[in-house]
C-alpha cells in the first residue's frame, strides 16, 4: 500500500460546522448508506473539494473511510497530496496493471485512505463500467465504514451514471448563482434513470454579502465567504 501526506487546511468554525451538518444528514439517511458518489452539473463547482473535506470529516468522526477519485478524465484530486509518490491509481487497477492494495494509499489523516485516478485512459466510461470497478466497491464495503466517490460532472459526461449503480446514494453539488434550476433538474433526472437514490444537494459558493435571502440572513449569522450545505433534494 502506498503512503502519502496530504495537503490539509484547518477549516474555520463556520465551514467545519457546515461539513458536520452534511455528514450528519448523510448518517441519518440510513445505516445502509455506506457508499456515496458526488457529482455536479459542470466543472469547477467545487465537488472534489467537498468530497475531500467530507471524507476527512467522516474520518475525524471515527469512521474508516475510503475516498475514490473516479474522475478519470480531468482529476484535480491528485493535487491533494504533497509528499509520497503515487505510482498506481484507479485506472491502473481497472486495466489490471495493479491490485487494489497497490492502488490504495494510506494517508497521514487517521482512518482516511485514498485511491487517486491514475493515468488518463482513452476509454474512461468503459473502464468504470467493467466488472473490476464493481468488484472494487464490493471489496471496499467489507473493509471500510464509508466509501466516498468523486465523479465527473454528470452534465458533461455519463461516467457518474455508471458509477452510481455501485453506490447507495448520490449527492449533487450546485454552484449558487451559476447553475440554472432547469439544468440541475435535468442532471437529477439523469441520476434517477440509473435507480440511484439521490440523498440531496450541496449548494456551494454562496455570496453571503448579496441582497438576497441567503445574503441577508446567513451573511449576518455566519459572515462572508462560507459555503452553505443542504441535504434537500430538487423537486
Amino acid at each position: 500500500m502506498q503512503e502519502i501526506e496530504l495537503k490539509t487546511a484547518e477549516l474555520d468554525f463556520r465551514s467545519e460546522e457546515a461539513f458536520k451538518t452534511l455528514r450528519t444528514n448523510i448518517e441519518f439517511s440510513g445505516a445502509d448508506v455506506r457508499a456515496i458518489c458526488l457529482t455536479s452539473c459542470t466543472p469547477n463547482e467545487g465537488k472534489s473539494s467537498i468530497s475531500f473535506e467530507l471524507a476527512v470529516s467522516f474520518a475525524q468522526n471515527g469512521k474508516k473511510v475510503l475516498l475514490v477519485d473516479a474522475d478519470l478524465r480531468k482529476s484535480v484530486m491528485r493535487e491533494r497530496h504533497k509528499r509520497g509518490k503515487v505510482r498506481f491509481g484507479l485506472s491502473n487497477y481497472l486495466v489490471g496493471k495493479a491490485t487494489l492494495e497497490e492502488a490504495m494509499c494510506v494517508t497521514d489523516v487517521d482512518n482516511l485512505y485514498m485511491i487517486f485516478s491514475g493515468p488518463v485512459p482513452p476509454n474512461p466510461a468503459e473502464l468504470l463500467g467493467n466488472t473490476r470497478f464493481k468488484e472494487m466497491m464490493e471489496n471496499a464495503r467489507r473493509k471500510f465504514d464509508m466509501i466516498i466517490v468523486d465523479t465527473p460532472p454528470l452534465g458533461s459526461v455519463i461516467d457518474t451514471a455508471i458509477v452510481s449503480k455501485c453506490c447507495d446514494g448520490a449527492i449533487i453539488v450546485i454552484e449558487s448563482g451559476v447553475i440554472s434550476y432547469r439544468f440541475a433538474k435535468r442532471v437529477k433526472e439523469q441520476l434517477e434513470v440509473t435507480g440511484c437514490r439521490i440523498l440531496g444537494c450541496v449548494l456551494n459558493k454562496i455570496n453571503m454579502t448579496g441582497k438576497g435571502y441567503y445574503g441577508k440572513y446567513y451573511g449576518k449569522y455566519y459572515g462572508s465567504n462560507v459555503i452553505k450545505l443542504t441535504s434537500n433534494s430538487l423537486k
